[in-house]
């Protein structure tokens, strides 16, 4: 598999080169411990990925890039070997990969836990608090110029996703058993409603790649010296498995209908959407989709509305959960409900990293799991491409002029490379000038 849509280095084969720096020319220091050099501190760390949540724009590969230019080659806190086998692992798992990076770097650096939740919290906060801002302020828009502004966001959407699906379809479904894999998880999704059939489609898809996808075993490429021992490697993996399904639990057990269950049954909601995204963020879009759009809990305008906008702010596309959270109905939404929605969506993953760390040297030269990968990873594609049609295509694409800047839009991003902040607003502007016309 190569380069991902979303930046991410393959992990089942050798790593590809991440975007080089004009400082990589720059003089340097020593070379970096393995585990990254001691001194550090959680208020270095956030101050830094402060810096970082509000600068990196452009998604998950500049990302990566910006976290390799400012943390390996200028700070030089872990080595270029080190670095691309963290990559890796935040490929293999679930998950937002350049904020799962950036944990534990901040884990590495600020001396533990502490450090990698002062990264996640610096990294996610500035994207978060401008669609929080932007969903507050969603119910004040109106008129036409407003109503244009929230349609041209949704073809946004449409762009944005038709691209990640092009990128995604080359890389992860590279021959035919992949995109046999991709095939079934489409129409799996399509037949059945609701998160069920997308879940079933990465499990099926998952147990085929161990059938279908397995080559030749990857040779190593490093060695994470990350300081968290397997106990605690298996306390994480164990409260990411109780999360899972104990609020379904407890929703039952709290009521139908009181403040207490529709807060557990939104952790749930989320916490489900962020455990099972393969393949990058946009895989997020789905899930979510099913679990608070199907239910009524937001309205497909608004939901397409806030994706769309989420392209143009920095740091994770994940903080789109914070959008959904206070935007929804009922309570709890606000301030209350994106909080619940941003923690419950990044918790799955943050988990599974760190349980993660002190197994990943052993798991991952594990031939079934690598196929395994493949095939999860191919159905991934699958779900995303239905998504598409249902409910990014039929809700935005409502005339020939939408078509029309929609395809614009894709073109702009996939052949001239525009930056992502840039088709937004173009699409937004001409969006209110059709409203006009």
């Amino acid at each position: 598999m190569a380069m991902a849509v979303d930046g991410r280095p393959d992990p089942l084969g050798q790593p590809h080169a991440l975007p080089q720096s004009s400082a990589a020319g720059k003089e340097q220091g020593p070379p970096a411990k393995e585990g990254g050099p001691a001194g550090g501190s959680p208020v270095e760390v956030f101050s830094v990925f402060l810096k970082l949540g509000l600068t990196s724009f452009g998604g998950p590969i500049a990302h990566l890039g910006y976290f390799r230019d400012e943390l390996v080659v200028r700070r030089r806190w872990i080595n270029e070997a080190g670095y691309a086998d963290l990559v890796a692992l935040c490929q293999f798992l679930p998950g937002p990969a350049s904020s799962q990076v950036g944990f534990c770097l901040g884990l590495l650096r600020g001396g533990g836990l502490l450090g990698g939740l002062a990264a996640w919290l610096a990294f996610t906060l500035p994207s978060a608090a401008l669609l929080i801002a932007f969903a507050l302020g969603a119910s004040t828009l109106s008129g036409p110029v407003a109503t244009g502004v929230l349609h041209g966001l949704k073809l946004v959407a449409v762009a944005v996703v038709a691209q990640a699906i092009w990128g995604m379809a080359r890389t992860l479904t590279p021959d035919r058993e992949r995109a046999a894999i991709a095939l079934a998880a489409v129409i799996l999704t399509a037949v059945t409603a609701g998160s069920f059939g997308q879940i079933g489609a990465i499990a099926i898809g998952a147990l085929a790649g161990i059938w279908l996808c397995r080559i030749e075993k990857s040779a190593a490429i490093g060695r994470l010296g990350v300081a968290v021992s397997r106990r605690k490697g298996a306390i994480a993996l164990a409260l990411f498995a109780a999360f899972l399904f104990i609020p379904a639990v407890l929703v039952g057990a709290t009521g139908p209908d009181t403040a207490l269950s529709r807060a557990i049954a939104l952790f749930d909601a989320f916490y489900r959407s962020g455990a099972l995204v393969f393949g990058g963020g946009h895989v997020v879009l789905p899930l979510l989709q099913a679990e608070v759009v199907a239910p009524g809990w937001v309205g497909n305008e608004a939901f397409l509305a806030g994706y769309g906008l989420a392209q143009a702010v920095p740091g994770p596309l994940f903080t789109f959960a914070a959008y959904l959270g206070a935007v929804m109905a009922p309570a709890p939404n606000g301030i209350a409900g994106a909080l619940i929605a941003l923690i419950a969506v990044f918790a799955p993953g943050l988990l599974l990293v760190y349980g993660m760390l002190p197994f990943w040297d052993r798991l991952r030269l594990r031939p079934t799991a690598q196929a395994a990968m493949r095939g999860a990873n191919a159905a991934v594609v699958g779900i995303l491409a239905a998504a598409l049609y249902s409910p990014v295509w039929t809700s935005a694409v409502l005339s020939p002029q939408d078509f029309a800047l929609a395809l614009a839009g894709f073109l702009l991003l996939t052949v001239w490379k525009t930056p992502p902040w840039i088709v937004v607003a173009l699409l937004s502007g001409a969006g209110a000038l059709l409203a006009l016309v």
